[in-house]
């Protein structure tokens, strides 16, 4: 019986928008297996296993509510200060470690980047999926601290596959500037917890958009995790500053970046085995 061969037409771009997104599909398997091979080295050696998908997020919440919601006082729009965080860090917690894996994963996949031709976009592409299970198993414990406090899920619930997209579309476009860049220099991966530390702050995780002065919201809004976050308090909790004028600004600054990311993703990566 004869034995079925894939063949890779290896070609240069042909232009500036080339990005040639159909050989990225057809080597889904690939991703397929990238995918589930993160998932088992993530805890295959790991003591509490996926509890630590439980841990970080509720110490998180714990620190947050002893320090912001008890001693700052800080405003939670009515609802339990515990859930009015965890709905916040529930989309953070995943943008954050999706953006990690996708900045960092052509260096640590360098042994596979030299070795083989496939298409490198697959690397931060299976770098922001992988999360996706993570995320699963933490909001099992966002629907336990509603019911823990009676806050009672409304139909908004709906919006939350479209708001993981979004989150998602962010992580892997911004990672697509961020992992050409740690391939040929190694400060991004130092940086990095850096950035998303700060940028944890910037959004509205521990304090309501409302506390935002009018004037500034519009300009606030550029950054595209407002609009998520916002957009996931309104969708679990029926509370929250969600508007569909910021969710748009987050969409619209997300493709700028996306397009952007994808260009010079491609641009650069013929240098990558090179490099790496």
């Amino acid at each position: 019986m004869p034995s079925s061969r894939h063949t890779a037409d290896v070609r240069p771009s042909r232009g500036l928008f080339d990005l040639d997104l159909k050989t990225l599909w057809s080597y889904r398997e690939l991703l397929q297996v990238l995918v589930v091979r993160d998932l088992k080295v993530r805890y295959r050696q790991a003591a509490l296993g996926v509890a630590w998908v439980v841990i970080q997020p509720l110490f998180a919440v714990l620190i947050f509510t002893v320090i912001f919601g008890m001693f700052a006082k800080m405003p939670s729009g009515g609802v339990p200060y515990p859930v009015f965080a965890y709905a916040a860090l529930l989309p953070w917690t995943y943008f954050a470690e999706a953006l990690r894996r996708g900045s960092t994963g052509l260096v640590a996949e360098s042994e596979l980047v030299r070795k083989i031709y496939f298409p490198r976009l697959i690397i931060p592409l299976a770098s922001v999926i992988a999360p996706l299970v993570d995320f699963a198993i933490a909001s099992v414990v966002m629907f336990g601290l509603m019911a823990w406090y009676h806050v009672a899920p409304t139909w908004n619930l709906l919006a939350i596959p479209g708001l993981v997209l979004i989150a998602m579309a962010l992580a892997f476009s911004v990672s697509l500037w961020l992992g050409p860049f740690n391939v040929r220099f190694r400060d991004v991966m130092h940086t990095l917890p850096f950035l998303i530390q700060i940028w944890m702050y910037a959004s509205p995780v521990i304090y309501p958009l409302s506390m935002v002065p009018e004037k500034w919201r519009d300009l606030y809004s550029l950054n595209p995790m407002v609009g998520v976050i916002e957009g996931f308090r309104w969708a679990l909790l029926g509370k929250g500053d969600f508007s569909i004028t910021s969710l748009t600004t987050s969409v619209v600054v997300i493709a700028v970046m996306l397009v952007g990311g994808l260009v010079y993703f491609k641009k650069s990566e013929r240098a990558f085995a090179d490099i790496i």
